[in-house]
């Protein structure tokens, strides 16, 4: 029987990356080094390769960021990626220029086999999600038996501004003897990518048009550009009298793009036919690249896509207007914790749902599903999926763990954890009571669901879904509760921006303050009041 395993250095939970190493017959194949420390695929005896061939299925960083350290350690180890995907890879290394970092990925054609071996070849599917994301097909023939091995990477199934869905059609029937993809949203079911992308027009614009302006960090490809692009074209925007002002990072990312202008939809070609993609300072919107001696002006609102790393207490400071923070929702993470009271999460998706999720796979029908990328809570969720359960042989390792893929054995659907909890309702004269088991506390999830115990609840079809309330959004509805214009308070103080005092003569000058705070500086922003409340007359 042909030797089919795979073995997991790291599967991507948490923040971990993606690095996972197959085993076809004879052929040790890595998939992704999204590994920071590549200690785990180093031995003492430096001449001995930690796998034959390296394929790389997308830029981003917990996919690619340990490929540089890969190759300076083995530079004779072969690495492949899409075009695409070799010319953005060094975003990985802000630290070098983009000119230094040497060119050790081999691109690869899309739709076309290649041979890597005399029995093993690869095939690549575009997978959505950023722009050279690529679905490897692994075929391995052996004694006039194919194995069929495909590796999603990060996919996603739905359009986005710059990038096309994974296209499904192309994939259907193949039925590959493994599935290797990823679970980042788990069972989760949500809107319509497009739906989500307007929520976030809507309150950006509602954030200008109070005269607040609005920080987007992100990382340095993918989200930004398309954050650019919504920002460019949608009618909230166009034509506006507002600057978006981008920072290093991200920038570099933007002029990467503008050398892959080709690889993108027709659409976006034809808008950069009019008008720049990313750069330009006459078209309203007007983007602008943030350079250390140019500060956005404070004057009037303006939007700044900032790098995630960025330290934004710069922009907080002695600014003329309000300022909020808007921090991409990361289901099954925890999205980054700032010190500053006025921001908010969203949600724009780049991954695939529960229901796209499974749409894939039965499109696909494969013999054995290894789920990797995504929090264990949400892969344990999609393992115990009946519908999943009862075709397929599912896998969902932790890290260092050899996942071994017999083929062709009777199948003998796995025992595995109950994660539903039966409860009771009861309907009163005034309120409903829901029971549950004390059991579900067991569950790691428990305490960020019951952080504050509230919960809110909506409807979902014929369902009724229950979300906990964080101390987050709990104290971002507190901070948009009326004040009073007359009362003394920093909340109505003139000196009151960004939830920070500017005021120099107070003892608060420059600290985080409560828009229900007091000092004895305090001067109205509504009326010229003293701080005794008595009205102010010139003599």
């Amino acid at each position: 029987m042909t030797d089919l395993e795979c073995l997991a250095y790291s599967v991507g939970h948490a923040d971990d990356g993606i690095c996972l190493l197959v085993r076809i017959g004879v052929h040790r194949i890595l998939l992704d080094c999204g590994i920071t420390n590549i200690s785990l695929l180093t031995n003492e005896i430096k001449q001995l390769l930690p796998a034959d061939i390296v394929l790389c299925s997308h830029a981003h960083s917990d996919h690619a960021q340990g490929l540089l350290a890969l190759h300076q350690t083995f530079p004779q180890l072969p690495i492949y990626a899409s075009e695409t995907t070799t010319k953005l890879l060094p975003l990985n290394w802000p630290e070098l220029p983009i000119s230094e970092v040497p060119d050790f990925c081999q691109p690869l054609p899309w739709h076309s086999p290649v041979e890597l071996r005399s029995d093993l070849t690869v095939e690549l599917f575009p997978a959505g999600h950023l722009p050279g994301a690529t679905a490897f097909l692994l075929t391995y023939t052996r004694e006039n038996r194919t194995y069929k091995l495909l590796y999603t990477g990060d996919f996603f199934l739905s359009n986005s501004r710059l990038v096309e869905g994974l296209p499904l059609a192309d994939l259907r029937g193949l039925k590959p003897d493994i599935l290797i993809i990823e679970g980042s949203y788990g069972t989760a079911r949500y809107p319509h990518r497009r739906q989500l992308e307007n929520n976030l027009a809507e309150r950006i614009y509602q954030a200008i048009t109070s005269g607040t302006s609005v920080i987007l960090p992100t990382p340095p490809s993918g989200l930004g550009q398309e954050l650019l692009m919504l920002l460019r074209s949608h009618h909230y925007f166009t034509g506006r009298d507002l600057d978006i002002w981008v920072e290093e990072k991200v920038a570099r990312g933007c002029d990467l793009y503008l050398q892959l202008l080709s690889q993108f939809p027709t659409t976006v070609q034809n808008f950069a036919q009019y008008q720049p993609l990313f750069w330009d300072e006459k078209i309203k919107p007007r983007v602008l690249r943030r350079s250390p001696e140019q500060f956005p002006a404070t004057e009037k609102p303006y939007i700044l896509i900032a790098d995630r790393d960025t330290d934004l207490s710069q922009y907080l400071l002695n600014q003329d207007n309000s300022i909020i923070i808007l921090l991409p929702e990361r289901p099954g993470k925890i999205s980054q914790e700032l010190n500053f009271a006025h921001t908010e999460t969203y949600l724009l998706t780049d991954h695939c749902d529960g229901l796209g999720t499974t749409q894939l796979i039965h499109n696909l029908r494969p013999q054995h599903i290894i789920f990797v990328h995504g929090c264990p809570n949400y892969l344990a969720d999609l393992t115990n999926l009946e519908e999943l359960r009862n075709r397929y042989k599912l896998h969902s390792p932790a890290n260092g763990t050899l996942v071994e893929l017999p083929i062709g054995e009777t199948f003998i659907v796995p025992t595995l954890p109950e994660t539903n909890y039966e409860g009771e309702l009861n309907e009163l004269e005034t309120e409903v009571i829901i029971s549950l088991p004390q059991s579900i506390t067991n569950d790691n999830r428990w305490p960020n669901f019951a952080d504050t115990g509230l919960v809110e609840v909506r409807w979902q079809g014929e369902e009724l879904v229950v979300r906990g309330i964080s101390q987050r959004e709990l104290l971002s509805q507190s901070s948009d509760r009326f004040i009073s214009p007359e009362l003394d308070c920093c909340g109505n103080c003139l000196h009151y921006r960004g939830q920070h005092c500017s005021n120099p003569v107070s003892a608060l000058y420059g600290f985080k303050v409560t828009s229900d705070g007091y000092c004895p500086m305090f001067e109205s922003i509504h009326f010229p009041f003293t701080s005794t409340g008595e009205t102010e007359t010139n003599d």
